[in-house]
């Protein structure tokens, strides 16, 4: 099985414990950083940057940590929008939050709870910065040479 692979099934795999669970806990955040979900935040934890993400956590304040955790994991992605609506949150997570809402294509998850409303939206957003990665080459496409090469030079 491709690495790629695996990672996106520990991603839908979290997907369905977030979408089943009624709360936010800690063991709940443990697995979405440990399970597939985080790739930047084991190393911001060696320098000490994850810190108010931990404190948010210990003390139930769940909205502020999944904003930390948005920012501290993806930090090119913004919430663009928090709706409550027929008792369920929507959060839609933006990579481009200065396009129109028409154009953009935003990472959108539903639940009862806002915290786990943004936490599920977090799980698909990863999952589209993954594709987005495997989609862009870092090697440069170049045009293969005719095979007769033309000189087209002017001499006077």
């Amino acid at each position: 099985m491709r690495l790629e692979a695996k990672h996106q099934t520990a991603l839908d795999a979290l997907d369905g414990v977030l979408q089943s669970a009624q709360e936010p806990s800690l063991g709940l955040l443990t697995k979405i950083v440990t399970g597939g979900g985080c790739t930047r935040i084991p190393l911001l934890a060696k320098a000490g940057l994850v810190d108010q993400l931990i404190e948010f956590a210990k003390i139930g304040a769940w909205t502020e940590a999944a904003f930390a955790l948005i920012a501290l994991e993806l930090p090119l992605w913004r919430v663009r929008r928090l709706v409550y609506e027929d008792g369920e949150w929507l959060c839609s997570l933006s990579h481009q939050p200065n396009l129109p809402m028409v154009f953009d294509d935003c990472a959108e998850a539903t639940h009862e709870v806002l915290p786990m409303a943004m936490l599920c939206a977090f799980v698909e957003a990863c999952r589209r910065r993954d594709a987005m990665q495997e989609s862009v080459s870092s090697v440069p496409h170049i045009q293969p040479w005719p095979e007769q090469i033309i000189c087209c030079e002017n001499y006077r």
